[in-house]
């Protein structure tokens, strides 16, 4: 155990506050570290026109403008067959009431069972695009791909959301959806485990504002 002993009021801006006395760091080399994900499924339809569903941990937004969101995936998953046949998806946002059922998408493939007729899941055929949604999810993005992108071991599909459903009831008088009355999935990668949203702590782009940021 070391320990570090510094004048506090010698250290730049900012470190003195992460500064208790000891420091520990830990290197863990080049990897894809994050320590949350919301768990999205994604659907399509196969080329036989059966739906499908598989819960994808790499994927979310990634442009405002025009709104499009992406799932990487592995070339070896049926997904990604479907993708390319079909050019489209709808990212689908469970509630923790449905954890058994996401967590189940990502673990069987839809070539060997019917996923929606075994949890008994709703699958909507959308009317922009060629791939179903889950009626009882309560957000539904429903997307066609715009860009395919080669990384290494996974692919990413870009999708242009051309609309968005999200349940009525769990609404504010805007636009915008509820978090803690949907109640998101939150997966952890490198634990391999799920956890729920806590409380709100601050409004985001309003408590930086704050002049006594030391």
């Amino acid at each position: 155990m070391s320990f570090l002993c510094l004048r506090i009021g010698t250290l730049p801006n900012g470190l003195a506050n992460n500064i208790r006395g000891e420091i520990d760091e830990k290197k863990y080399g080049s990897k894809s570290l994050s320590l949350s994900n919301t768990g999205f499924c994604y659907c399509t339809y196969d080329d036989e026109g059966n739906p499908n569903a598989m819960t994808a941990a790499w994927g979310g937004i990634c442009c405002s403008s025009p709104p499009c969101v992406a799932v990487s995936l592995r070339k070896a998953t049926y997904t990604y067959g479907s993708l390319l046949a079909k050019k489209a998806f709808t990212l689908n946002i469970p509630s923790e009431n449905f954890i058994k059922e996401a967590d189940y998408f990502g673990l069987v493939s839809g070539k060997k069972e019917n996923k929606f007729a075994h949890t008994g899941l709703t699958a909507v055929k959308s009317d922009l695009v060629d791939a179903p949604y889950i009626k009882e999810f309560p957000i539904n993005l429903e997307c066609k791909i715009i860009n395919i992108l080669e990384i290494g071991l996974h692919t990413q599909f870009i999708g242009e959301v051309l609309d968005a459903k999200i349940d009525d009831t769990l609404q504010e008088k805007g636009d915008h959806p509820l978090i803690e009355q949907i109640k998101p999935l939150i997966f952890a990668p490198e634990s391999r485990s799920y956890h729920v949203v806590g409380k709100q702590i601050a409004q985001a782009f309003a408590i930086g504002n704050d002049t006594n940021i030391k």
